[in-house]
């Protein structure tokens, strides 16, 4: 950083013009109970209404600075908290954003994220520093960095053998009766204010994941709107872009957390260490978060969601841009086409139709595709060899779902199916789902099934290098080779 940056920073930065409102005094304590406190990442706009005109009916006169948020003297408390919300949205403090049912949803911005965890940092006196478990967390990232970086075999081996001696060294302890080094309720504590403030810094990195989203799908908008940009340009753009941040430091890292996140094992393991946690906490009577702690894999979870979501409305742009003009020019075809047989009816009862052109001059016909005396013998046409049909089959289920439209498609309805069919065996393959129930919705529900992946990640699996083929239509003759895909109860 230099101090060009700094200046810029103070200037542009929405975290810092945030501590410079007139009103921060009360509004960012109203913002941090209404979500944090509360553990809400979501307020719908009814709800955080109703809360807002609550406090500034609380507000002593002369605190709530009117001008800032353009509010006119003598307005309601419901009145008001609408024009602070959108000078907040506006202000870039809040995120508005509409459900499936079209009602306003607001979420904290990464930038009102990194306030308050700046403003947590400042609080003087809620922990002492840890300065022993800091250190040794500074002392395992500087080994990771070294010993998962080495090229030379030799060393490599070597640094795994004196791994090897120490543990074996530290079982034949215990196998002799020494006690285990264990954390005392000091050294439990430093770690325990550590691993909560890295749970909030994810969650805030989390948004501005998310936001990076957000930039790519209005930079779409923007390129669509466009007049000389074209289709080609715009998917070119957003694939590039969608593969940059993919690529990136930041993308790299939160997909692979996120894996572990959703696996399986990832989630069985979280919730065992969890347990294990609270229960240590409670043996040894130490004051904690307790319910921050047992819902952290949840915000997690739900703040990832919303990332994916963010992904998701950029295929779902990318969709209607590819089907737009194939749909207009569509459209104009069918109404040239009535057009011309209006004309039609319009003429077939007139027995005078006249036809052709008059001309008073001789005109000189030139038959252009005449075929001339050619006393050559004609050549023979070379064998022609064809193509072999290649095989139709979807290989990556996620990447073709973003250009597939499948919003219509309920979720709800098919997981139901695939209960219905659990019923009565333990597992069941996309397949046998589908010839048990029916499908109703052609290659958009196939694809659809394979969602439940994210939503269903314990009871459906992907088995790899295995295909099946799929009817799509009632007369079974045409079909589509999918992933093998398993559900189990």
């Amino acid at each position: 950083m230099t101090k060009e940056n700094i200046g810029t920073l103070i200037q542009l930065s929405p975290a810092l013009q945030m501590l410079r409102l007139r009103n921060a005094g009360w509004v960012l304590p109203f913002l941090f109970e209404a979500f944090k406190e509360s553990r809400k990442m979501v307020l719908r706009e009814d709800e955080l209404i109703t809360k807002l005109s609550e406090t500034l009916s609380l507000i002593a006169d002369g605190t709530e600075d009117l001008e800032e948020a353009r509010i006119e003297f003598g307005e309601d408390e419901e009145s008001r908290s609408r024009k602070y919300l959108v000078n907040w949205v506006q202000k870039r403090i809040l995120q508005d954003f509409p459900d499936t049912e079209g009602h306003t949803n607001y979420q904290l911005s990464a930038y009102t994220e990194k306030v308050f965890q700046w403003m947590q940092n400042l609080q003087a006196g809620q922990h002492h520093v840890g300065t022993e478990s800091r250190f040794k967390m500074l002392f395992s990232s500087l080994r990771d960095m070294v010993e998962n970086t080495e090229d030379d075999r030799e060393k490599k081996l070597q640094q795994l053998k004196d791994r090897k001696a120490e543990l074996d060294k530290e079982i034949k302890a215990l196998e002799m009766g020494v006690a285990p080094q264990r954390y005392n309720n000091a050294q439990v504590q430093e770690r325990l204010d550590l691993f909560i403030k890295l749970c909030y810094e994810l969650i805030g990195d989390f948004r501005e994941v998310e936001d990076n989203f957000k930039q790519i799908h209005r930079n779409i908008v923007e390129q669509h709107t466009k007049a000389e940009q074209n289709k080609g340009a715009i998917l070119g753009f957003a694939f590039e872009s969608y593969d940059a941040l993919r690529g990136s430091n930041q993308g790299k890292s939160f997909y692979a957390f996120w894996d572990f996140l959703i696996s399986r094992s990832g989630q069985e393991n979280w919730r065992q260490l969890t347990e294990q946690l609270l229960q240590l906490l409670q043996d040894r009577e130490l004051e904690a978060d307790t319910d921050f702690l047992r819902n952290i894999k949840s915000f997690l979870l739900e703040q990832g969601k919303a990332v994916y979501e963010a992904n998701d409305k950029m295929a779902e742009k990318l969709s209607r841009i590819i089907s737009e003009k194939e749909i207009a020019r569509h459209r104009r075809l069918r109404q040239q086409i009535s057009n011309i047989k209006e004309l039609i009816f319009d003429l077939m009862e007139d027995e005078t139709v006249t036809a052709g052109i008059p001309v008073t001059d001789p005109v000189e016909i030139k038959i252009a595709m005449d075929r001339k005396l050619v006393l050559e013998q004609k050549t023979i046409a070379g064998t022609l060899k064809q193509p072999i049909a290649g095989i139709e089959k979807i290989e990556d289920v996620d990447r073709f779902n973003r250009l597939l439209n499948t919003s219509f498609i309920d979720k709800k309805i098919l997981w139901r199916k695939v209960e219905e069919v659990l019923q009565k065996k333990q597992t069941a393959t996309l397949k046998e789902i589908i010839e048990t129930t029916s499908l109703d919705n052609g290659l958009a529900e196939v694809i659809s099934y394979y969602s439940f992946l994210r939503e269903k990640a314990k009871h459906v699996q992907v088995l790899a290098d295995t295909t099946e083929l799929i009817p799509i239509d009632k007369a079974a003759t045409k079909f589509v080779e999918v992933p093998y895909l398993l559900f189990s109860k």
